[in-house]
């Protein structure tokens, strides 16, 4: 696993764009999945001004939560079309995002049977305060090989998401959503994971140099053979 430090999150959105872009630049009909979350603000950003045939493109939605209205400021699908899909210099061929308003085990079928039929380049992610990736919390499912499953959201995953300021308090905080599987992430041939911030620290330390276990469902990043991490240098400050 190749890590990469830096000064500040802006350098380390940077550098993570274009790592990524390196693989997708000449190449037609590439697909890639984006994350969202503050942890992405950067990456995307700089993501979306890079030259690249855009219009070949396929783009797929990580995690979303369940029943929460698109209108809602932590809606995943306001952020990425706010963010990233809107802001493209060329309209993607295709943008599959994923609906939590819908019925969850059929919009699991619906983006899991379109994801299936294109291989994965680039995946951006990221990892959690509690070492989740996507929405999979500890522990994690290892081994289902459906491509996305609904998940329980545990209390530190919905505490990370009030103390980033995306909900009023607590209760307000959904306690389920879609989330793309391990194994589906994992498939991907090139993951770029970007984590800053020192609260992700020591999520990031036992992601890199614990064992890899579903307590710590970013672990499994370790058996990846092409797995890029980007932290700034609070987020590596334990390593």
């Amino acid at each position: 696993m190749e890590t990469h430090i830096f000064e500040t999150v802006e350098e380390m959105g940077a550098a993570a764009a274009e790592s990524g872009a390196k693989d997708l630049r000449g190449k037609d009909g590439a697909s890639i999945i984006v994350a969202t979350g503050a942890s992405q603000f950067s990456v995307l950003e700089n993501l979306r001004q890079k030259d690249l045939p855009w219009q070949t493109m396929t783009g797929f939605h990580l995690d979303e939560y369940i029943d929460l209205p698109i209108e809602h400021d932590a809606s995943f699908r306001k952020y990425l079309w706010q963010r990233f899909v809107s802001q493209l210099p060329i309209p993607m061929s295709a943008f599959h995002f994923l609906d939590g308003e819908k019925d969850p085990a059929e919009e699991c079928d619906r983006v899991g049977s379109v994801i299936s039929n294109h291989p994965i380049d680039v995946a951006f992610v990221g990892i959690g305060e509690n070492g989740h990736l996507a929405f999979n919390d500890p522990p994690a499912d290892f081994e289902t090989e459906s491509p996305y499953l609904v998940v329980d959201l545990d209390d530190a995953c919905r505490q990370q998401q009030l103390g980033e300021g995306w909900f009023p308090d607590f209760e307000s905080v959904p306690r389920q959503a879609i989330s793309m599987s391990i194994r589906q992430i994992m498939k991907s041939r090139t993951i770029i994971c970007s984590v800053p911030d020192e609260r992700k620290a020591e999520a990031v330390k036992a992601a890199l140099q614990g064992p890899v276990t579903p307590e710590v469902p970013a672990s499994i990043l370790q058996e990846h053979p092409d797995c890029r991490m980007f932290l700034d240098q609070a987020a590596a400050s334990l390593l």
